[in-house]
């Protein structure tokens, strides 16, 4: 009789960013939904999530994937709960307003990185400067095995089910990112959490870590973001200028509470002369790289209807805390 394996994966304690964590649970049956997966425990004193004279943590299955990087395999995205039954302290999912009508695409960037460097630079100095890595093709620009795990991981994720919309070559060398996009307020940030975690195990056979801290790299090199767009039933299909302009307002005056929770040592990204505005202003622009909250031309064409990018994020950051950050700023400004 065929056996199925249940890799349950969830948040660990560690700040100022959680790491992933994840046990195999074997199973006679293979579920059928995620309500098929019974709830389990782990020891949280060592995940940083209980003491040890009282360490029982509960695992609650939220989300059910296809694995198809094992036989007979699923990957069971949990919640971390306490034994009362109130979510975990460092469970950021449950404080999430659960919003069908808020739609997210999150762009994560990230380094492949081998004996301490980004793929491709030489083991002293470095490599040409950046400018023609971005979307970049051949050896000389991509090496020799960075894109075959960007396309192994592409397939893990849509066999997974979880919604791609593209993958690229980054403007670092060693630099990569793949785009994810989503109906439903916390459903973006469940599957990048599990295109992370997909690609973590992928890269240990390439003896590849995933380097996900916002500036690896010193001096006149790119840091990594995991930029935001975002929209709403009310940005999408009413929108305006007066209402935009005001919701911009919001997203100004709660510059530093963003800030705190789009990721550690933004400062070292946010500088102004890369990829975005400086971190102690706020700006947006009409497709501008330098603004903090960027917006296409069609929004402003539309009435202001449609997207918004909030470049700010870094690729560290928990997508939990980004959407929800996000989400409560928008819900200071009234739509009537």
């Amino acid at each position: 009789m065929a056996k199925y394996k249940l890799e349950y994966i969830w948040l660990d304690g560690y700040s100022p960013e959680p790491n992933l964590r994840g046990k195999t649970r074997i199973a006679d049956k293979a579920p059928a939904s995620v309500e098929d997966c019974p709830e389990w425990g782990f020891d949280g004193s060592s995940t940083l999530q209980a003491d040890g004279s009282d360490s029982d943590c509960i695992l609650k299955p939220v989300r059910l994937y296809p694995d198809a990087g094992r036989n007979n395999a699923f990957i069971v995205l949990c919640e971390v709960y306490l034994p009362s039954g109130d979510p975990h302290p460092t469970n950021y999912r449950a404080k999430i307003l659960d919003d069908p009508g808020t739609w997210i695409g999150l762009e994560q960037e990230y380094f492949m990185m081998q004996d301490g460097r980004p793929l491709g630079f030489p083991e002293f100095g470095y490599p040409n400067p950046q400018g023609k890595y971005y979307t970049g093709v051949g050896y000389d620009h991509v090496g020799d095995i960075a894109r075959q795990i960007a396309d192994e991981h592409l397939e893990l994720c849509l066999d997974a089910g979880i919604n791609h919309e593209g993958i690229n070559a980054e403007v670092a060398k060693g630099q990569w990112e793949f785009q994810i996009f989503a109906k439903g307020s916390k459903t973006a940030a469940d599957d990048v959490w599990v295109a992370r975690y997909l690609l973590m195990r992928l890269t240990e056979k390439y003896g590849v870590n995933i380097e996900l801290h916002c500036k690896p790299l010193s001096g006149d090199w790119n840091g990594s973001g995991m930029h935001c767009n975002f929209s709403t039933d009310y940005l999408r299909d009413t929108g305006g200028k007066d209402y935009f302009l005001k919701l911009m307002d919001a997203f100004d005056k709660n510059r530093d509470e963003h800030i705190a929770a789009y990721g550690p040592d933004n400062h070292l990204r946010l500088t102004g002369l890369h990829e975005t505005q400086s971190i102690d202003k706020f700006s947006w622009g009409v497709a501008d790289r330098g603004a903090s909250i960027r917006v296409p031309h069609s929004f402003v064409k539309n009435d202001y209807k449609g997207y918004l990018e909030d470049r700010r994020p870094n690729s560290e950051a928990d997508p939990y805390k980004v959407v929800g950050r996000v989400l409560k700023t928008i819900q200071e400004v009234p739509t009537s």
